[in-house]
């Protein structure tokens, strides 16, 4: 026992030497830079969540739950009620939509407005959009079109998919945007789906994980979080959840072989965001679609899955759940269901419903404050992440980047080399 201790002490004593060897230069002398060590590191990141905790224990309730809603503008311009809703209810965050965009100089001046108006925020904004290319394009008309999902996975290159993400990225970076809800990567394995069809990369799950993801990549490039969607998978359904409520009678083993892979590979890759669908899957959940089921949020998705990162719902007043529910039930079930961020897209008496009822919630103990607590540290934890600011964009180089997108869509068309 004595001989194991003293090899011990000596092999350590030797590990000890060799480290030291490395810290001295050719001439003999100690270098001066320090090695950073992993224990600094450490120390480093939990000085930076104890801040975010300072920052959420100075807040008030009603700032608390403003971070937990993104929304949209009934028009092209700030109005009277977006000022409310970022001064006195400290909003998380926007979505615009093709109305609320006339060409590249009006959103540039719409979204330096938010950004001024919440100047006294020490919270930045989300300022998000749909922007995935092909149909589902919310940029100006003088942007070079890109080609859908479906022709980048057709065309097979990985390194084309990579600088395809890229772009989308540079395009709503441009303008000011710092959250794209995309890429999806549902497989589109039900020919009659409606809603998906050439917005996912292909029908077979390989080619959605291999391209879905490289485009995530050039995207979170860019220092945009990507939040992709549809969570569980929208690829099955024949039914719109624009319009009403879709339901796919799969068993969860059928749902981890197909519609869960590309999720799964998501989050291995370090995804930061997650859009969850309003499907209703019974052999999962028979009561509630998945946007607000627990079982689905905090048993798969968090528990089962992994995942640590943000979850928005698809939009709260789209037609299959304001058909089934009251946005602010529906609002609040998502939120106890393990959500953490709600798109409110339109409507504005749907925004304020959404705050009064999840106030009314809180304030009564049937959802705690240390739940909205939990949710607001995700948050601001990826707002500093990304280094969100909101900074004023002067101008966009329209010319540049629709020359780098025209140099993509001939590598996708095959004319020309990478």
């Amino acid at each position: 026992m004595k001989r194991i201790c003293l090899l011990l002490i000596i092999a350590t004593l030797i590990t000890a030497c060799s480290k030291t060897d490395k810290n001295i230069d050719n001439n003999g002398d100690e270098d001066n830079k320090e090695i950073p060590r992993l224990d600094e590191e450490h120390l480093v990141e939990e000085e930076e969540l104890d801040d975010i905790k300072k920052m959420i224990d100075s807040m008030t309730l009603d700032e608390k739950i403003g971070q937990l809603l993104i929304i949209g503008l009934d028009g092209p311009k700030v109005d009277e009620h977006i000022e409310r809703m970022v001064k006195d209810y400290k909003i998380g965050g926007f979505i615009l939509f093709k109305h609320n965009i006339v060409d590249e100089e009006q959103a540039l001046s719409l979204l330096n407005s938010l950004k001024s108006l919440n100047s006294q925020n020490p919270i930045p904004l989300f300022l998000s959009i749909d922007e995935e290319g092909g149909r589902v394009s919310r940029l100006p008309n003088s942007f070079t079109k890109l080609p859908p999902a479906e022709k980048v996975g057709r065309r097979g290159d990985k390194a084309i998919s990579l600088e395809y993400g890229t772009i989308i990225g540079k395009r709503v970076k441009a303008l000011g945007f710092n959250v794209n809800f995309a890429p999806v990567l549902d497989v589109n394995s039900n020919p009659n789906n409606p809603v998906i069809g050439d917005r996912a990369f292909g029908s077979d799950k390989s080619k959605v994980i291999t391209h879905g993801l490289r485009v995530m990549e050039g995207i979170k490039e860019e220092g945009i979080l990507a939040v992709v969607k549809h969570f569980p998978g929208h690829g099955d359904t024949h039914i719109d959840s624009h319009i009403e409520l879709p339901i796919i009678e799969k068993e969860l083993d059928e749902l981890k072989e197909l519609e869960l892979t590309p999720f799964k590979e998501a989050i291995k890759k370090g995804v930061d965001g997650i859009m969850v669908a309003h499907i209703l899957f019974p052999k999962l959940d028979s009561e509630y679609p998945s946007t607000l089921s627990n079982k689905i949020i905090e048993g798969l998705l968090r528990n089962e899955l992994g995942f640590e990162g943000l979850i928005f719902s698809d939009d709260m007043t789209m037609g299959a759940i304001v058909e089934n529910f009251s946005i602010e039930e529906a609002a609040v079930k998502f939120l106890k269901a393990g959500g953490d961020v709600l798109l409110i897209c339109h409507g504005y008496e749907n925004h304020l419903k959404v705050i009064e009822r999840i106030k009314e919630e809180i304030l009564e103990g049937r959802l705690t404050e240390e739940e909205i607590d939990e949710k607001t540290y995700r948050i601001i934890k990826t707002k500093k992440k990304y280094g969100f600011e909101d900074n004023i964009i002067d101008k966009i180089d329209l010319e540049l980047l629709n020359s780098k997108s025209k140099k993509l869509l001939d590598r996708i068309d095959k004319k020309v080399n990478p």
